[in-house]
């Protein structure tokens, strides 16, 4: 069958190897531009005309199916080749161009490739049809050289700008979404500094400024809900001697063990200890009785002695003990939190001051001892109220 695209040249001369570069500094001449034809001579015009303007890479098919298949649109492989233009015959066997355009603009990989139909009809309802499926542009047979000229280096144009945008706005997403990615590890990062700032160094246990911080926090919930607050002061007995016999490395790990030994000895999660100070530490027990802390106080007496750590310059016993100062009150406008932890300061005073190794009430400023209390072993009897 003959040809029926046939070229109006104009006497225009064939310019092989002009680049073609837009005003945007794009090369258009590279661009690949697929021609869709079912008749062999009009591929062959077209092929000729595009080259004769400077466009360098064309790919031909002979049906829309020939098409789908080098576009990766027929579900059997990727494609072959990418496509920047797609010159598209209307009239052809099986599936027609406005048919194949409304595929290959249904399809989210090939939508924004721009697609001129080329078709000897010019119906208005054949263009319009044309136009719905998606079509960039239209050219009439017979082809007008110039007018295609223009008309693909227009469509190449807005396509390669369409690429460049698409282009900026993924590495955008990429960017922002590692600026996301860092923001998160940083915060992340931030919050681990903020919880190792809390901690004590040596015992791993709450410092001294996150336990009082803890102090206040409970001290205003117990003053607005009428509740008791507790308080222990504990202190390691004669540590100065613990180091001064046996060495600063050991005199670490003796504060590591006992301050574990507390930790475990608090069986509810709003309860907190913390590190005082050298070998003290405070204990704060939220929505807790003066008969809750005292058997608190008598669990970690017993506990620390447990863990016979010996101690041989100790004037309580031959392990290490610790001694506490039990304070409890409901806060209210004449207590301040200041003030229940110099009661219970002072109660550990006491305590040390009648022998060491057992834990005084500042409210009764009597001595609470435990039939088990000299040199109670692991096994020992627990005789403590219950919490």
């Amino acid at each position: 069958m003959a040809p029926e695209a046939v070229i109006e040249t104009q006497n225009s001369e064939p310019h092989h190897g002009t680049t073609l570069i837009d005003p945007g500094g794009r090369d258009l001449g590279a661009a690949t531009i697929l021609v869709v034809d079912d008749l062999h001579g009009n591929r062959v015009l077209l092929k000729q005309a595009l080259e004769a303007s400077g466009f360098e890479n064309i790919v031909m098919a002979e049906s829309a199916q020939d098409a789908f298949l080098l576009m990766g649109l027929s579900g059997r492989k990727r494609a072959s080749r990418k496509i920047d233009l797609v010159l598209m015959d209307i009239t052809m066997p099986k599936v027609d161009g406005i048919e194949a355009c409304r595929r290959i603009n249904g399809s989210p990989e090939h939508s924004n490739i721009p697609i001129i139909m080329v078709s000897a009809l010019n119906e208005v309802g054949t263009l319009e049809d044309a136009f719905l499926a998606g079509a960039v542009d239209y050219i009439a047979k017979p082809i007008n050289q110039i007018e295609l000229n223009v008309r693909v280096r227009s469509a190449l144009a807005l396509k390669l700008a369409m690429d460049e945008r698409n282009t900026r706005e993924i590495e955008f997403e990429r960017r922002e979404k590692e600026l996301l990615e860092v923001t998160r590890l940083l915060e992340e990062t931030n919050e681990r500094l903020r919880h190792l700032s809390t901690l004590d160094g040596l015992t791993g246990i709450p410092n001294r400024r996150r336990i009082m911080e803890f102090l206040d926090q409970e001290w205003r919930r117990s003053q607005r809900d009428g509740s008791w607050l507790s308080i222990l002061m504990i202190d390691v007995d004669y540590f100065k001697h613990y180091n001064d016999t046996l060495g600063h490395q050991a005199g670490d790990d003796c504060l590591w063990l006992v301050a574990n030994c507390l930790k475990r000895c608090l069986n509810r999660a709003s309860d907190m200890v913390g590190r005082y100070g050298g070998e003290e530490f405070i204990a704060v027990l939220p929505e807790t009785p003066r008969d809750g802390a005292i058997n608190v106080a008598h669990e970690m007496r017993a506990g620390v002695q447990a863990l016979n750590i010996e101690h041989p310059d100790s004037g309580a016993a031959q392990v290490v003990t610790i001694s506490l100062g039990v304070a409890a009150c409901q806060p209210n406008s004449d207590m301040t939190s200041a003030k229940l932890v110099s009661m219970a300061d002072q109660a550990l005073f006491e305590a040390k001051r009648r022998g060491r190794n057992r834990f005084t009430d500042a409210s009764t400023a009597r001595t609470l001892e435990n039939q088990d209390c000299d040199l109670m072993g692991a096994n020992a009897p627990n005789t403590a109220p219950a919490r």
